[in-house]
């Protein structure tokens, strides 16, 4: 991509959203100039990754004019509880967790139910693989067990020492991929080594254990190896607005066999009688802890 003058410019076009500063966007063009617009007060909710319509003005800037019809986008409230987009047309999700901070399994959870919400295949990555034998315990080790048995993808991956990196592109491979997750995890970490010519801000563990964030907007790159990469900011929470029932349950795959089964149609799985769900916990072949972070999400879901 090269950058590019607004006297160059044709006098309209389409392209890609890059990444978002305030009021302003990075534009890069169908002819793969960088083109820097502003946008109208009524578009304020184009993100990263949108497929955007501009046009030249009469004093020689650029304006994003409109956005093109959307697969779908990744959103979550804003600290006055008003949804934002993340990003757009996304393929893959790739949620990305670590040893240390130590994981926030009903966090992952919120992540892999928004990836069946947009919808988009999803690929969990554990990062800091080295510190797994210094930070794990029997708890952490079960609960990722059940990720994987229910079929949710893993890749351990150790982003400092470029260890697992090449089956993280590989699974990218021509499609448009977002790195989501708590922050600290090394999001940007894993961006740098995906993108060796980048700029890309890499931030460290403060002594707390508490991560700090690198990013502050999403911005979208193109992988050398094919693919695109949002790396997007990291997070202390992610919220699910709006998240009907139906969407909650088919966050639990687990709850699949068993669907259909309970004495009442309207079954949440809850305090209701005759419930198949309830019954395969007790009989062991639901785990308990993946129920009671649904129910906790329930909660929520009702709320």
């Amino acid at each position: 991509m090269t950058e590019n003058t607004h006297t160059l410019l044709p006098p309209s076009g389409t392209g890609q959203v890059i990444t978002r500063f305030g009021a302003d966007l990075l534009v890069e063009t169908a002819g793969g100039e960088l083109l820097r617009c502003t946008t109208r007060r009524k578009l304020d909710q184009v993100a990263c990754g949108d497929a955007v319509r501009w046009e030249r003005q009469a004093q020689g800037n650029a304006a994003v004019t409109e956005i093109l019809p959307r697969r779908n986008v990744l959103e979550r409230p804003d600290f006055r509880g008003k949804l934002r987009p993340v990003a757009a047309n996304i393929d893959l999700l790739i949620v990305v967790t670590s040893w240390q901070p130590a994981p926030l399994w009903e966090m992952l959870d919120r992540y892999l139910i928004a990836a069946r919400r947009l919808p988009a295949e999803v690929l969990v990555v554990m990062n800091k693989a080295d510190l797994r034998a210094a930070q794990t315990t029997p708890e952490m080790e079960a609960c990722l067990a059940e990720y994987e048995a229910v079929g949710y993808p893993i890749l351990h991956v150790c982003a400092d020492q470029q260890a697992g990196i090449d089956a993280v592109s590989a699974a990218i491979q021509g499609r448009t991929a977002i790195v989501v997750g708590q922050s600290g995890v090394g999001k940007s970490s894993i961006a740098a080594q995906l993108l060796p010519d980048e700029a890309i801000r890499v931030g460290e563990i403060g002594q707390t254990g508490e991560g700090r964030h690198t990013t502050t907007s999403a911005t979208l790159y193109r992988l050398p190896s094919g693919g695109t990469l949002i790396d997007s900011p990291g997070v202390r929470d992610f919220g699910l607005v709006g998240l009907d029932f139906s969407t909650l349950q088919g966050g639990f795959p687990e709850f699949g066999a068993y669907l259909g089964e309970c004495r009442f149609n309207n079954c949440t799985h809850n305090h209701e009688p005759g419930c198949a769900i309830k019954a395969a916990v007790s009989a062991g072949k639901i785990p308990p802890r993946r129920f009671a972070r649904y129910l906790s999400l329930l909660a929520d879901c009702n709320g």
